[in-house]
């Protein structure tokens, strides 16, 4: 407590109020380590250790150190290492500056010189000036002369040094330019030999000609055959749920009567929901019903309601001959209105028709012709060189193996025998063929060949006419038979209750009966 200062206890004397004294501070004491560590050394009472300016003798050693960092107590004071002259170059003071470091107010004596910063002079040192502002200056130390920012230009390289470095010497530049000078020149010739070889290819002032019409489509031609025909030629697609199929037809009459393949429709036939549709060579497409069909001949006949329809014309297969030109027009795979022509490569060829997925049960005494038929011909017409229909497309053969395209092997109905089932259909809706009444097989010997019976119905006209099984049949009325298929066709060929002669082998030893044919 200082004592110029009232007791706490005691009232002011004066006309004051009594007034309380300030709380002592709190100065914990300092441990001798810390003192040692981090006090000054003894004697040196400021934070700046005076200079000695003058004569000699160092100041400092008055306040208890020297300037080499010993004190006056034995302790030495640990200093840093010099700076880099680098650093001392760039941030000490200039040389000619006299006083070194910035002295503390009250250290100075008379014989130093005047301070113009502490005393208000007006030539102010900005280094020992605290108040100075940061701004950007020359440097500290002072060049001899005015430094250029320009770059001085330096030798200028040739081309040989700017793209070889010396390294290729004159004589082997000028071979190198020798060379390229003629590359240049034999590139320059062949571009002038290619210009001038496409100029001769080439003519711009060039015009075709227009050449008189040099196609002719006389009378009898596939194509004016093809453009009377055509016409009265549809393709029949059938609808079942999401399963379809394609076939082909061709007009009979005005009525709308439409002669086609059994196997072509047989498979929509009392099937709830089923489509038969009939479509023209001109897009028309209207619905179309079943008439009738006869599945042992594979011939149906459907009606279709549409007015002034072309009709096609029926010829007669009596008359042809191999080697006759024919003419098939049908949708093969869906491609309606497609025509090919061909030759009649073979008559009275007996195929038994497959009728996959209908109730065909069909031997046809086929027209044989090259003609490319496909599936989707079926039904189609087969025409002569006049345009008249000859036979109707049913079947083509094969190499099998799931190959099912045309090899020059199609097989059409005679139209002869299909006019007589289609004006039974359009009739009466069913037909009733001529039956003998046996089942045979193939067979065949050293001299000849025929049917050989295997079984006889009991009550039919073989029976009727002593035919027997093991009988082998090797003809029947006019025809030769070499087949179980020939033998077939052979008997629907004639009439029910027709009288034919039949000859036979039985046992080695020919013989001839007569068989009045029933019906089927």
């Amino acid at each position: 407590m200082s004592e110029h200062q009232p007791d706490q206890g005691e009232p002011d004397q004066g006309d004051e109020p009594p007034r309380l004294a300030p709380r002592p501070l709190l100065r914990p004491p300092v441990d001798a380590g810390s003192a040692e560590l981090f006090g000054r050394p003894n004697g040196v009472a400021g934070a700046f250790e005076p200079v000695s300016v003058g004569g000699g003798a160092d100041r400092g050693a008055d306040r208890g150190g020297d300037r080499n960092g010993s004190s006056s107590n034995g302790r030495r004071v640990e200093t840093g290492p010099p700076p880099h002259h680098a650093l001392v170059s760039a941030f000490s003071r200039p040389p000619e500056a006299a006083t070194p470091l910035q002295r503390p107010p009250g250290e100075r004596t008379d014989a130093d010189e005047p301070d113009p910063f502490w005393e208000g002079g007006t030539a102010k040192d900005p280094w020992r000036d605290p108040a100075a502002s940061v701004r950007l200056g020359p440097p500290a130390v002072a060049e001899s002369g005015p430094v250029s920012l320009a770059r001085p230009e330096g030798a200028r390289l040739s081309t040989r040094e700017l793209l070889f470095g010396r390294r290729v010497k004159p004589s082997a530049l000028a071979v190198l330019a020798v060379i390229a000078l003629f590359i240049g020149a034999v590139g320059g010739l062949v571009g002038k030999w290619a210009s001038d070889a496409s100029s001769s290819l080439t003519e711009p002032g060039a015009t075709i000609s227009a050449a008189t019409p040099g196609k002719e489509r006389p009378p009898g031609s596939v194509a004016d055959i093809a453009a009377r025909v055509v016409p009265a030629v549809v393709s029949i697609q059938i609808r079942i749920g999401d399963q379809g199929g394609t076939g082909s037809g061709v007009v009979l009459d005005k009525e709308g009567h439409i002669l086609t393949n059994n196997h072509v429709v047989s498979p929509a036939v009392g099937v709830p929901g089923s489509q038969i549709k009939a479509i023209f060579s001109d897009n028309t497409q209207v619905p179309a019903e079943v008439v009738g069909r006869d599945p042992k001949t594979d011939l149906a006949v459907i009606k279709v309601n549409v007015p002034n329809l072309t009709v096609a014309t029926i010829g007669s297969s009596a008359g042809l001959a191999v080697g006759d030109g024919v003419i098939a027009i049908g949708s093969p795979l869906g491609l309606a209105s497609t025509v090919t022509d061909g030759i009649v490569s073979a008559l009275n060829r007996p195929v038994r028709l497959d009728g996959e997925g209908s109730d065909t049960n069909a031997v046809i005494d086929a027209i044989q012709t090259d003609a490319a038929i496909n599936p989707g011909n079926s039904g189609g017409p087969l025409v002569d060189s006049t345009g008249a229909v000859i036979g109707l497309n049913a079947a083509i053969s094969t190499f099998g193996s799931g190959e099912s395209g045309s090899i020059g092997l199609g097989f059409a109905i005679p139209i002869d025998y299909a006019k007589q089932i289609a004006e039974q259909l359009i009739r009466g809706g069913s037909v009733k063929h001529a039956d003998l009444g046996v089942n045979a097989k193939s067979v065949t010997d050293d001299t000849s060949d025929g049917a050989q019976v295997q079984n006889v119905r009991p009550g039919s006209a073989a029976a009727a006419a002593g035919i027997v099984e093991g009988d082998v049949i090797v003809k029947l009325g006019d025809r030769h038979i070499g087949s179980a298929n020939e033998l077939q066709v052979a008997q629907q060929e004639h009439a029910i209750g027709e009288q034919v002669p039949i000859q036979l082998i039985r046992q080695g030893r020919p013989l001839v009966v007569t068989a009045t044919l029933h019906s089927d």
